[in-house]
């Protein structure tokens, strides 16, 4: 039996996810891959990783650092999340990111990230966090219009979640038998329509990613309708926000942070017994 766990992006509603994981990890639940987007990329390395703790600690430490997100890292390096930071003082220096336990656990790890010349999502798989990898887990992170580019390889990438916000599709056509889908938005959530007129000038050279920007609701909207019919059919195992919380997407509130990571613990606490029924 395979076993994939899918993560949903959300800005710092990711604490929700953080909170998540770290009750999978005290009880052991074992998967055999690990796919993130957006968010759920840049918090989920931290399961691959075995550390526990990890995302909602240095994110209640550091969000209030002027170096780490907001305005200051957008004025001076046109990034809102400051990459030389997050990518490099948060995980080298100041909270230890396990690079050889992430290399080492046998998940295999998939970022999600949209390419800006087609429109369409790719699927990178991450064995260890050097080199082009940790690119492409920057790009899964880097929200349009407040956010450059991420270039790999002679392509251009944006967040994740502009093409496939929730990939169930491709992890099911990946062959798990048994997934567990986190969503970091309560029951009854759907996009609306988002105007496009900004997107038509910021990236007037990138009609596919407009493109995928202006169907980006009706992908979302689909993707949510068949998890919650999967679920129904016990095809997949869902875990989301029992009541909703208000949250910004670059939330500075360590209170407000701390209450989605609980709620995340306790929503998974709630659903442990079910769970582990249906990974029999």
């Amino acid at each position: 039996m395979k076993v994939g766990l899918l993560l949903e992006g959300g800005a710092m509603r990711g604490m929700y996810t953080c909170g998540v994981l770290d009750v999978l990890l005290d009880e052991k639940i074992k998967v055999d891959c690990i796919m993130g987007v957006s968010a759920g990329a840049l918090f989920g390395v931290n399961f691959k990783s075995r550390q526990r703790g990890r995302g909602i600690r240095f994110n209640l430490k550091y969000i209030k650092d002027k170096r780490y997100m907001g305005l200051y890292p957008l004025i001076t390096t046109g990034n809102i999340v400051n990459q030389e930071f997050c990518f490099n003082d948060i995980p080298n220096i100041l909270d230890d990111f396990n690079y050889a336990s992430f290399k080492r656990t046998k998940e295999d790890f998939y970022a999600v990230v949209t390419n800006m010349y087609t429109g369409k999502a790719e699927y990178k798989k991450i064995d260890e966090l050097k080199g082009e990898n940790v690119e492409y887990l920057r790009a899964s992170g880097s929200m349009p219009f407040v956010s450059k580019p991420v270039e790999v390889n002679g392509q251009k990438y944006l967040d994740g979640g502009i093409a496939d916000s929730i990939p169930i599709d491709k992890m099911v056509k990946m062959g798990y038998d048994k997934i567990i889908v986190v969503l970091t938005r309560p029951v009854g959530y759907r996009k609306r329509r988002a105007n496009t007129s900004l997107a038509k000038v910021v990236y007037k050279d990138y009609p596919k990613l407009i493109d995928a920007m202006a169907k980006r609701y009706r992908v979302y909207n689909k993707s949510v309708d068949e998890v919650e019919l999967l679920s129904k059919t016990r095809d997949v195992f869902l875990i989301r926000p029992s009541k909703h919380i208000k949250i910004k997407r670059i939330e500075k509130n360590e209170k407000v942070l701390k209450e989605m990571y609980e709620l995340g613990v306790n929503d998974t606490k709630e659903k442990l017994t079910e769970l582990k029924e249906y990974l029999k």
